[in-house]
């Protein structure tokens, strides 16, 4: 290892040490995959009067802040419920405008991201989305792919029912081929198909804003996640937040389905 790089490795230690001695948090019982989803920014700027937008503008500080705060503990995943199949059916001025925001953040956040060593990997139909999105997500994607820090799943045109009945046809697919047997087929195999094959299962999903339901999102994924609801709007969260929800989780018995 060279000297800059040792020195790097280091300072993140050091880093890392401080943080979790500051909000009192035990590396040991941090979850390693968080998914959040982010709900709250259209009722955060109606409430002081805004165009929703603005609550949307306001979002992008909490991602910088929440994902900066997950690569300085220690969290190995960060899965973030950025927009779903069901969000094209608003009205499209501001579907046209989350899109723009979205490019714009990737552009912004790639130096961060090197410097930071986040990789950006994305799940759900990209080819569904805007040209431009799609460059830009691929620029993003290929420049950080080799960085061993926090990774920062965007769940992008995502729908988890979407996503099951995309690996559902894989296998029907490979079964008519003949290089697939149904008897083959189990749930560590079907995992292999979704597009969060080659990721861990969330621990704990942080829902924002309050609401009560999943939102069609990580289905099969969060079976035995342990799920922890604030009633603080998305543009409001912060680091307080994340250390309450994180204790909550390290308090939690997981025992997927058995007796201890």
């Amino acid at each position: 290892m060279s000297a800059p790089a040792a020195q790097q490795s280091e300072d993140v230690k050091e880093i890392r040490t401080k943080t979790l001695q500051q909000f009192r948090l035990d590396p040991a019982e941090l979850p390693r995959h968080v998914a959040i989803i982010m709900d709250g920014n259209g009722r955060w700027a109606k409430k002081q009067g805004l165009p929703r937008i603005r609550g949307h503008r306001a979002a992008e500080k909490t991602v910088r802040d929440i994902v900066e705060f997950c690569g300085e503990i220690g969290i190995e995943y960060l899965t973030l419920y950025a927009f779903s199949v069901e969000n094209w059916q608003r009205p499209k001025s501001e579907v046209n405008a989350l899109m723009r925001l979205l490019r714009q953040y990737l552009v912004k956040e790639r130096p961060g991201m090197m410097e930071n060593n986040v990789r950006l990997v994305c799940i759900g139909r990209m080819n569904g989305l805007p040209e431009r999105v799609q460059d830009e997500l691929t620029k993003t994607i290929d420049l950080t792919g080799n960085n061993r820090g926090l990774t920062v799943v965007l769940a992008l045109n995502y729908g988890s029912r979407a996503e099951i009945v995309d690996a559902a046809k894989q296998c029907v697919c490979k079964a008519l081929q003949g290089s697939l047997s149904p008897e083959e087929i189990g749930e560590e195999l079907f995992s292999r198909y979704l597009y969060t094959s080659d990721i861990p299962d969330p621990d704990l999903l942080i829902r924002t804003a309050g609401e009560y339901r999943l939102s069609n999102f990580l289905l099969w994924q969060i079976s035995y996640c342990e799920i922890w609801i604030t009633p603080v709007f998305w543009p409001d969260f912060g680091r307080e937040q994340m250390v309450e929800a994180i204790k909550e989780f390290a308090a939690r018995e997981r025992r997927y389905g058995g007796v201890k």
